[in-house]
């Protein structure tokens, strides 16, 4: 029994909504919710986990989707002793009816605690806590109504994108169909592990980035495109004539000092070479300025948080490709980067630490891709030293 928990209780307290609020109301029908409430307040109570490594489960022919989880304090919180975690995977853009997610939800409270996670960081519908001998009837019933497992383990992570041309106007890209496709295309890789360590594609259609691809992807696909933005020029001066200080807001804040504005006349212009895609003109200025009509996507390497070294951003690979069915283009390049890195990488090393430790000169060499300007993450510092 989970007793008294005055440092969750604090947590509730304030105007956000708290996760401590949920777990005890999944606590008064779920004796496994109820034991983790005690486990999690012991673990800020003694300032260390108390969860452990213990083994690997899973499900009949898969490698991945199930993270085992396992007390170190059974004897204190038996229902909690096994806590195993399932990944379902997301359909494309988060799109969801009520009835699939009370199906999620109903299946979830027959064979486990009951808590969900909408979403993980990778996207997943994450749900948390079940014992073992209850994944492989959860897993038959999801698959019955038409869900299967994520990625977790040293796999392809379930492939996520934002909602792109469902919703948004400045999507390059149909992110869905991508996401879809992908997802469908690598299924083995999204099963079985093989890799050094994980792998994780995420795509924007735009480059606003509104699911973090660069921060947290290996593989990031950011919409974009090669021609000029179109600016309408009656719709600057309507935004001039309700108090837009277009000069401050708009032009002194393009970090590529490609815009210019002649106030005798009231237009805004734009040098497409100087341009950098940030969309903060866009942003600001939506009714008067769009993005270009050649679209495709830049394709960029390398984003982790932390585990073996630091926090990486993706850096440049691709800096402009066309995204059409059947994406043969990305699917390629992915196979390569895959082969590179599975022959060189280390055990939990991701495909940026490898790229890191061997050269990017070797990394291109073995995706056959030629160097590129768009590549260099900044400008030589030293004007003494010359190549």
């Amino acid at each position: 029994m989970a007793g008294d928990t005055p440092m969750l209780d604090d947590l509730e307290k304030g105007p956000w909504p708290s996760f401590v609020k949920e777990m005890k109301r999944a606590a008064k029908k779920n004796k496994a919710a109820e034991d983790l409430v005690g486990v999690v307040e012991l673990s800020y109570k003694d300032k260390i986990t108390h969860w452990k490594h213990g083994g690997i489960v899973g499900v009949t022919g898969y490698g991945g989707g199930v993270i085992g989880r396992y007390s170190d304090v059974p004897e204190q919180f038996p229902n909690a002793e096994q806590f195993h975690t399932m990944r379902i995977n997301h359909p494309s853009g988060w799109f969801y009816n009520t009835k699939s997610l009370r199906t999620v939800c109903d299946i979830w409270e027959k064979h486990g605690s009951g808590l969900t996670n909408f979403h993980g960081s990778t996207g997943d519908i994450i749900l948390l806590g079940t014992k073992t001998e209850n994944l492989q009837p959860a897993f038959d019933e999801y698959i019955e109504h038409g869900f299967d497992l994520g990625g977790s383990g040293s796999v392809l992570r379930s492939p996520s994108g934002c909602v792109g041309p469902a919703r948004c106007e400045w999507a390059c890209f149909d992110s869905l169909d991508l996401i879809y496709d992908l997802t469908q295309s690598f299924q083995d890789e999204l099963h079985r592990p093989r890799w050094p360590y994980k792998f994780k594609i995420k795509a924007s259609a735009c480059p606003n980035d509104c699911v973090a691809a660069i921060a947290r992807a290996d593989f990031t696909i950011i919409g974009t495109w090669r021609d000029s933005l179109s600016i309408n020029q009656e719709e600057v001066k309507v935004y001039a004539e309700k108090g837009m200080n277009i000069q401050k807001d708009i032009v002194a804040n393009c970090p590529g000092s490609a815009l210019t504005y002649d106030e005798s006349n009231g237009e805004l212009h734009v040098q497409p070479e100087d341009c950098v895609r940030c969309m903060h003109c866009i942003n600001k200025m939506s009714k008067a300025i769009k993005i270009g009509k050649d679209r495709g996507a830049t394709i960029l390497v390398g984003g982790k948080a932390p585990i073996l070294k630091g926090a990486f951003l993706s850096f440049v690979l691709v800096p402009f490709m066309k995204i059409e069915p059947p994406y043969t283009e990305i699917k390629d390049l992915l196979f390569k980067i895959w082969d590179w890195w599975d022959e060189h990488g280390r055990n939990r090393e991701r495909v940026a630490e490898t790229i890191g430790r061997r050269g990017f000169k070797e990394f291109l060499k073995g995706v056959d891709l030629k160097p590129v300007p768009q590549m260099v993450k900044h400008p030589r510092t030293n004007p003494f030293v010359f190549f």
